[in-house]
């Protein structure tokens, strides 16, 4: 009995987008095949269950082999073993070091240890994420972590260029490695109406202004210019106490940020009577930055101390664009405040973190 078969030889390796993101997914093999056989690919490619099967497992294989080029993508490009077209190479890596927004906002600020991810059994309960997928999530946070830690130079762009991963994927990732090297509190009740690009915009008004890879000082290379914060600047900041501690200092800056506020906002006397607590308060986090401790609260202080208030006052965001704009300037024009550049770097990053950080 003669049996004619229809053959095709290529060295090109195929590899469904549908199938790869199932398998970063974490689906077993057969929840895989299920998914494929709801989404009408039987019909489509006229194949039956067997074949289906097969060729799922077939390529879970495919990408089980790729995965140790993954942790190091310059390599993927290089190797012989699979032919991958360069799109092709982009769109793998790509997806591989994608994240769920939940899953990172549940470890945002902790230390990327052993500790850490014995806690992600309860994270895949809580975010409905496999636990496979929240391990391979946790495990490429933690190794952009320790390659980047080696390197001197702008974070991001050392990313873009180990990892080849896109702008905005490098820049998130930058933020991760920023939260974690800087044990920023993250998980506070107060803090959970805050989304992980909240932080992530916050992240990085703080690596562009206040690291030393900010300011170019590059004469200590033992120091990571984008990951840590100017030791220099954070004790600078101690002289701005001088606006709430000399009385006539103070009473001089509300009556200027009132003068121009007056007539311009229906919250007009409820920033002119919490005035001088608002005050107080971004200045004495500004004071306690050179602490670690208060390094890792200034979120939730930032919430406390003036976006509640703010908040419980009922002011909009445009009241609150407004009061900060006055606020900072206003500084400039008094007589005997002698601190305007180490002001204007402190007040540029604490007047865009609070507009992005003010849900009204």
């Amino acid at each position: 009995m003669s049996v004619e078969l229809d053959v095709f030889v290529g060295n090109t390796t195929i590899m469904d987008k549908e199938v790869y993101q199932l398998w970063l997914n974490g689906y077993t093999v057969n929840d895989a095949v299920k998914v494929r056989i709801e989404g009408g690919v039987m019909e489509e490619c006229e194949a039956s269950a067997e074949v289906l099967l097969s060729d799922t497992m077939d390529q879970y294989r495919t990408f089980q082999m790729c995965e140790r080029l993954l942790h190091h993508p310059a390599k993927l490009a290089n190797q012989l073993l699979f032919q991958i077209p360069p799109d092709r190479q982009a769109m793998l890596i790509e997806r591989y070091y994608a994240f769920d927004d939940s899953f990172v906002r549940e470890v945002l600020g902790k230390k990327l240890s052993k500790g850490t991810k014995k806690d992600l059994d309860d994270v895949s309960t809580k975010t409905g994420i496999t636990l496979k997928s929240c391990r391979r999530q946790f495990d490429n946070f933690k190794r952009v972590f320790k390659v980047v830690e080696e390197l001197k130079g702008p974070l991001v762009e050392n990313i873009r260029q180990h990892f080849l991963l896109p702008d905005q994927l490098a820049r998130d990732y930058a933020a991760i490695v920023f939260f974690a090297n800087n044990r920023f509190e993250t998980g506070k009740k107060k803090l959970q109406y805050l989304t992980f690009q909240d932080f992530a915009f916050c992240a990085g008004q703080l690596i562009n202004n206040w690291t030393l890879g900010a300011v170019g000082k590059t004469n200590n290379m033992m120091e990571d210019m984008d990951v840590d914060l100017d030791k220099e600047f954070l004790q600078d900041l101690k002289d701005l106490k001088i606006l709430i501690t000399d009385k006539d200092l103070l009473d001089q800056h509300k009556s200027l940020v009132c003068n121009a506020l007056r007539g311009k906002t229906n919250v007009f006397n409820e920033m002119e009577a919490n005035f001088k607590n608002l005050s107080r308060g971004l200045v004495n986090i500004a004071a306690k930055l050179i602490n670690a401790k208060d390094v890792r609260d200034f979120f939730i202080d930032l919430v406390e101390k003036f976006i509640e208030p703010c908040r419980s006052d009922k002011w909009t965001s445009i009241d609150m664009n407004l009061y900060l704009t006055h606020y900072t300037n206003s500084a400039h024009i008094l007589d005997t405040f002698k601190h305007h550049a180490v002001w204007t770097r402190y007040m540029g990053v604490i007047k865009s973190c609070i507009l992005r950080m003010y849900h009204d």
